[in-house]
Order: C-alpha cells, then sequence, then structure tokens
C-alpha cells in the first residue's frame, strides 16, 4: 500500500484515524497504531510481518542486556551481536544475490543462493533499530521495557516504508506523552496534502514525460533531448521522495509526533555539500553520527571516512555498481570541495557555485537512474554532443513546449518561495490569519480533489524510494 493510492486516501487513512481519535486512552492509541501499522505493512508482503516483529524483539533483549551490563563486556557483546545481526538480515536480503552474482562472475562460477523479494522498507527500519540500541549503549536514551512501545517505534506506518529515517530518542517521550492538538492536526492535514501534490501531481507527471525519453534507443536521441529527460527525473525524484517525507512528517503530527524534517530545498544549494545537508538529512545524520564520527570524522584519516560513508551510502540505494559509482562520484564532489573548491566559490558571484552544483547533481542522476553503468556513460555523452543524433529533434521541441508550464511550476516548487510568499501574505494581511484560516484550507481543498481526479485516471503511480 502506498500513500498516493485511492484505497489509502479514501479507506485506510480516516478509518485509521477514527479508531485512533474514537477513545482517549494512550494505551488505546498505541494499540490502535500498531495494529494498523502492521496491517500496512502486510497489505503487500504479509510473511516479511514476522521479519518484522522478530527484529524488533530481539533488538529490544539485546537493549535490555545493554542497559543491565552498562560498563563492562557483556553491554559491548550485546550490541555488536545486535548490529551484526542487523546488517546480516539487511544484507541477506538485499546483497546477497548481487554479491553472488559478482564472486560468479569473478571467479566463472555459476554457485547459487537462495534469495527472496526485497522486504519493503528494510533499509529504513533497520537503520532506526540500528540507532536506538547504539543509543542505548552510549547512553543517549533509556531501553525501553515495553516490546509493544517498541514494536510502535518501529512499525509506525507514517515512515515505515519510506522515512524519513526516525531515531528512538526523538519520539520516546512522546511514545507515552504526546499531545494531540487541533492546531497540529490541522498543520498534519495540509503537510500531507502538500506532499501528496508534489507526488502525485508533480513527481508523476514528471516520471512519465522522462520515461517518454529516458531509456529508450540513445543513437537516437539528441542533445536537448538528454538534458530534458535527465532534468525531468531529477525532479521526479526530488518531488517523490519528498513528498513522501511531507506526508509521513504530516500524518505523525495528526497522530500526535514531531519528526525531523527531511528536505531543505536541496535544488538551491551552491555545492555538493551543501545539497547533502539538505537532501534525506536523516540518512545523511545517520552515517555523520553513527559512521563518520566513529571512524573519526574531520579529525583523522578524513580521506578514508569519507570514501566509507560514501561507498556505504551508495550501497544503501541499491544492490547494483550504478549505487556503488554514484555514491564514489560524491565523495569525489565532495573531497574536491574541501580541498579547495568551496573556498574558491566564497569568491565568486554565487550564480556560479549554484549552476555548478545543478550540473553536478544532474549528472549524479544520470548513474542513479541506469543500472546499465554503460548505458550511463552513454547517456552522458549524449548530453555533451558525443554520438548524439542531433543537437535538437521536432519531437523533443513539441515535448518541451508542451510542458514547459509545468518545467517553470516545478522549478519554483523546488525553492521556498511558495513558503516565503506565504510569510509575505501574512505580513500584509496585518497578522490577522485570515490567509491561514481560509485561503490555505480552500487550496489544500483544491489540491486533495486534484489530486484524488489525477489518480482515478492514471495507471503511472510508482514510489521510486520503494525499491530501497
Amino acid at each position: 500500500m502506498v500513500f498516493s493510492s485511492l484505497f489509502f486516501l479514501c479507506v485506510f487513512l480516516p478509518v485509521s484515524l477514527a479508531l485512533y481519535y474514537a477513545i482517549k486512552n494512550r494505551t488505546y492509541r498505541n494499540w490502535v497504531l500498531i495494529i494498523t501499522s502492521l496491517f500496512f505493512y502486510a497489505w503487500g508482503e504479509p510473511v516479511w510481518v514476522s521479519l518484522l516483529i522478530i527484529s524488533t524483539l530481539f533488538d529490544y533483549y539485546c537493549a535490555l542486556i545493554i542497559e543491565k551490563n552498562r560498563g563492562n563486556w557483556r553491554s559491548r557483546a550485546a550490541l555488536i551481536t545486535a548490529v551484526t545481526a542487523n546488517l546480516s538480515i539487511l544484507g541477506y536480503f538485499k546483497y546477497a544475490g548481487f554479491l553472488m552474482e559478482n564472486v560468479n562472475n569473478l571467479l566463472g562460477t555459476s554457485f547459487n543462493i537462495m534469495t527472496f523479494s526485497l522486504p519493503i522498507g528494510i533499509s529504513f527500519y533497520t537503520f532506526q533499530t540500528i540507532s536506538y540500541v547504539v543509543d542505548v549503549y552510549r547512553g543517549d536514551v533509556e531501553a525501553q521495557r515495553s516490546p509493544f512501545k517498541l514494536l510502535l517505534y518501529v512499525s509506525m506506518f507514517h515512515q515505515l516504508v519510506a522515512g524519513p529515517i526516525v531515531r528512538y530518542k526523538d519520539i520516546a517521550e512522546a511514545i507515552d506523552n504526546r499531545v494531540e492538538t487541533v492546531e497540529d492536526f490541522n498543520y498534519g492535514v495540509g503537510r500531507f496534502i502538500v506532499g501528496l501534490g508534489k507526488k502525485v501531481l508533480l513527481a508523476n507527471t514528471a516520471g512519465s514525460v522522462a520515461n517518454m525519453i529516458m531509456g529508450n534507443d540513445y543513437s537516437r536521441l539528441p542533445v536537448s533531448g538528454a538534458w530534458l529527460g535527465i532534468l525531468l527525473f531529477s525532479f521526479q525524484i526530488y518531488f517523490d521522495f519528498s513528498g513522501y517525507s511531507d506526508m509521513a512528517i504530516g500524518m505523525g503530527r495528526m497522530f500526535g509526533f514531531k519528526y525531523r524534517e527531511n528536505f531543505d530545498h536541496p535544488y538551491i544549494s551552491k555545492s555538493a555539500t551543501e545539497f547533502w545537508r539538505r537532501w534525506h538529512m536523516s540518512l545523511g545524520s545517520f552515517f555523520r553520527d553513527y559512521v563518520y564520527i566513529p571512524l573519526g570524522g574531520n579529525k583523522k584519516h578524513v580521506i578514508r571516512n569519507l570514501f566509507i560513508v560514501w561507498s556505504l551510502t551508495g550501497l544503501w540505494h541499491g544492490a547494483s555498481w550504478n549505487f556503488v559509482v554514484w555514491g564514489i562520484y560524491y565523495f569525489v564532489l565532495l573531497f574536491i570541495e574541501k580541498q579547495f573548491l568551496l573556498k574558491f566559490f566564497e569568491k565568486i558571484p554565487a550564480i556560479f557555485s549554484c549552476i555548478y552544483l545543478w550540473l553536478a547533481v544532474i549528472v549524479g542522476w544520470v548513474f542513479f537512474y541506469h543500472t546499465d553503468i554503460n548505458q550511463a556513460l552513454r547517456y552522458i555523452g549524449v548530453m555533451f554532443g558525443k554520438n548524439a543524433a542531433s543537437l535538437n529533434s521536432p519531437e523533443i521541441s513539441i515535448i518541451f513546449l508542451n510542458n514547459l508550464p509545468f518545467l517553470i511550476i516545478s522549478c519554483i516548487a523546488c525553492t521556498p518561495l511558495a513558503m516565503l510568499m506565504n510569510n509575505k501574505i501574512n505580513e500584509l494581511s496585518g497578522g490577522s490569519g485570515l490567509f491561514e484560516k481560509l485561503a490555505k484550507p480552500a487550496i489544500n481543498i483544491c489540491i486533495l480533489l486534484l489530486c484524488i481526479l489525477f489518480l482515478v485516471g492514471q495507471s503511472y503511480n510508482p514510489f521510486l524510494y520503494f525499491r530501497f
């Protein structure tokens, strides 16, 4: 089940909210969240609910052992056991087939290993449980005494399958003592609708047009077509993932939880370093706090630490060499920026660093899109005129002109302009709040109705980050 489906919007979410608010009792509401979340997860792959529960219970007992034996070898052993077990499960389901394929290619063998379909959201909830046991070991949080409350933390359907990666310490207090308010609920509804609009109206549209250009015979592709295709994919992946994060944050508010932001207009960045402070912030902070800093951070072996982190970041996104290349590509960019490029950008007009960032990110998305590295390199070649059919073609011109209003809207939506306009309108209204009370709800209703109309007649509704 995905957030941008008619069943979720018209049945699952309204029923979940109705059941949740039917009785004002914390234990009851927690159980409603657990049951609806497990049902949500089981909708697509019922068999993997057991894996989610077993993994949670295992980490629950490991955390208790860590806390009980704090300061001696048993605590460290429990931490190593928990982290190793979680990574082993993730490694088997996500990377075993990839590893065996490469071993066979290297040795010329034909070994087989039993593999299964990738459990949805396993990369997200594995990182959440790892952060939990590590934080208990560090003394940042107390171990949860109730296995059901820990299961609530791991399984909440708002962020289970697509993040953001929520840390236990950020919601530990809310599990028992959250306060649901009308203001938070209204904010959550508005945030959810904005995310839905990003996904359905922008990401799906960008993806459907991008598919007309990319993934086909590149010998017929002109230079302009290559740039247009990857630009549309850049919009698709941003609106797709940030839209789902908005929906998760919004639903969290509806149920009394406050999740951290996951995106902060990354396409307005002026460097790759800044981009990764704004893109998928929960993943970046996870690797920073649980990998980069423990390895030494900026104090020692900086190059090694950067290389490890960005190789892992690439692999986290998928068991394929193109993702490894994509991760190493950003390692190279960040290394160069640390060495001299950031200082150089400080001395020149900001427009040049913005252009650099856009070019760097767009080229990176080419590797992200193509699982075949040779195809990715060929596509980049076409972008810069190598083996391109021509500079332009009538077909690409028609696609561009037909989608020009959409491209303009997408460019604006990548910036904080709408937020600034909202603040300015409130300022001009003298703080009366009329825009917030009247105009904004009306706009949200229009967006919601448009999304439902699009979903009724739309067969193209993928979610790119499900495979991660």
